[in-house]
């Protein structure tokens, strides 16, 4: 009755086992293949979200910099403007700025450390009162810009930690 003999039918087993699992084997790296191309288009939309929610933040910081920016600005030049109301002209002529007063001036707007004092730097610099106030008034006003530079640059930082999360 067994009209198959042994190794063939051992062979035709195997032959099929082998059809199996490369048929098994074909079928799940497709279906890993579309998992992973589902994922891939997940992070995408992900990125491509959070890439959004950076820029509306960055807008919303980058106006409301300018926006401060420009008040400062405009304190600081009707400060500016000022000045020769505050420091009047006789204050000018009663007040002598002397050179050691520029130079350590000088030295601090710099970041340096001042040259030690000479007998030179008594005499007068030939320097107004009133240019010393609107120099130092420009000054600050810098100072102020830079301060909103930098509280706009934290809140932008803080932003992108958020729109990541």
């Amino acid at each position: 009755m067994n009209l198959i003999p042994w190794p063939y039918r051992l062979l035709t087993l195997a032959a099929l086992s082998v059809a199996l699992v490369g048929f098994g084997w074909i079928k799940g790296a497709s279906h890993v293949q579309a998992q992973w191309d589902a994922a891939i288009q997940q992070q995408a939309l992900q990125a491509a979200a959070v890439r959004e929610r950076q820029a509306q933040a960055t807008v919303k910081v980058v106006t409301q910099y300018v926006d401060r920016v420009r008040v400062v600005r405009e304190k600081g030049d009707t400060i500016i403007k000022e000045v020769p109301v505050y420091v009047p002209v006789q204050a000018d002529a009663a007040c002598t700025i002397n050179r050691g007063f520029v130079r350590l001036h000088d030295a601090a707007a710099a970041g340096d450390l001042p040259e030690p004092a000479r007998d030179a730097d008594a005499a007068a610099a030939g320097i107004a009162l009133s240019a010393v106030a609107g120099t130092l008034a420009a000054n600050y006003q810098t100072c102020h810009e830079n301060a909103e530079q930098l509280r706009a640059l934290q809140a932008w930082v803080s932003e992108m930690a958020s729109t990541t999360k």
